[in-house]
């Protein structure tokens, strides 16, 4: 309004709903911006007993602003309570990253699927890609999702969500499994093909406390429950060993192995397994090979026990066959031949 940058002071009275705005300046020895300092000289012709460091404050009458300064004001103030209820919600929900909620489906655009955060003005963003594949969602769905990231853009607070990330899948083995969420069971890592097949790799140090059997729960109520959830993914639990063999050959489950070789140096194993079982080993397009290397951090090689013994006989066999002095006619005669140095190069 006045053309000046002068500090301003707004003083509120919540009880008569009115303010009154100051504007104010600093009195220094030396001014170098007008709009904010004083001189101590000038200050003392307003009032004698100011002395340097003091604030000089002149009211301003609100009667004179106009519509154009009114309607500016009232639209920085929503601009910065805006920021706030942004600045806030963001704060709240950073607590929740890394974290399963439950939402509700707000609204489906070309397979993006948008839900919204309970008890919040923020919507969630679910892509194809984070989304199980053959799940079907309808709007006012309540759907359980993990918080991947949260990022403040200039549309707003937008967070990313998920059902195909395998923090998902443990975070829903600790909402249902309580020896998981208190840390007597520990999820050592898990390998996932979202919609098809998932490897949890679980251990305990208790000895009277079986993981597998803890995780499946009685008649498989803990494990069915995850399974439906999961839209009818199967869970192949596996118990997690410190020994590398063992653990790439539970790791192929359901399939039965009968050997395994590891190189050490180039991380990398050959698997042996019955005729009837390497189908089932390898998997429908190699899934469970793949799954079960992910979740061992191995190479893994799959062969048939009747490949590997065909292998085995079809190496060259090598016989020694006395020769007779005939067969060296064509290298000249044998007393010459004994006669040469073998030490000679050239010969």
């Amino acid at each position: 309004m006045y053309g000046e940058a002068k500090s301003a002071l707004v003083k509120l009275n919540p009880e008569k709903n009115t303010i009154k705005i100051y504007s104010y300046k600093t009195i220094v020895e030396n001014v170098e911006d007008p709009d904010k300092e004083i001189s101590l000289n000038e200050a003392r012709l307003i009032k004698k007993s100011f002395k340097l460091g003091d604030i000089v404050q002149t009211e301003e009458s609100t009667k004179e602003f106009g519509r154009i300064a009114a309607q500016t004001a009232k639209q920085v103030v929503m601009q910065k309570l805006k920021e706030m209820e942004r600045q806030n919600a963001l704060n709240e929900l950073s607590e929740k990253e890394d974290e399963l909620l439950t939402t509700i489906v707000k609204r489906i655009d070309n397979g993006t699927v948008y839900v919204q955060i309970s008890n919040t003005h923020t919507e969630g963003v679910m892509l194809p890609s984070d989304q199980i594949p053959g799940e079907k969602f309808n709007v006012g769905d309540r759907v359980k999702v993990y918080v991947k990231k949260i990022r403040d853009s200039f549309k707003g607070t937008q967070i990313q969500v998920t059902r195909s990330n395998i923090g998902f899948v443990r975070k829903l083995f600790e909402l249902e499994i309580p020896e998981v969420a208190n840390g007597d069971i520990i999820i050592k890592n898990i390998a996932r093909d979202p919609g098809n097949r998932t490897k949890v790799a679980v251990y305990t140090q208790k000895q009277n406390l079986d993981p597998i059997g803890t995780c499946v729960g009685f008649h498989g109520q803990r494990i069915d429950t995850i399974v439906s959830e999961l839209n009818g993914e199967k869970i192949d639990l596996i118990e997690y060993t410190e020994d590398p063999l063992e653990y790439i050959a539970r790791a192929l489950s359901p399939a039965k192995v009968i050997s395994v070789e590891t190189n050490e140096s180039l991380k990398a194993s050959r698997v042996i397994v019955p005729d009837d079982k390497l189908s089932l080993a390898i998997g429908k397009n190699g899934q469970n090979v793949r799954l079960a290397a992910r979740l061992t951090g191995w190479k893994i090689e799959v062969k048939s026990e009747s490949a590997v013994n065909q292998a085995i006989q079809k190496e060259p066999e090598y016989e020694l066959t006395e020769l007779s002095d005939d067969s060296f006619e064509s290298l000249g005669d044998l007393e010459e031949l004994e006669e040469l140095d073998p030490s000679d190069d050239e010969n």
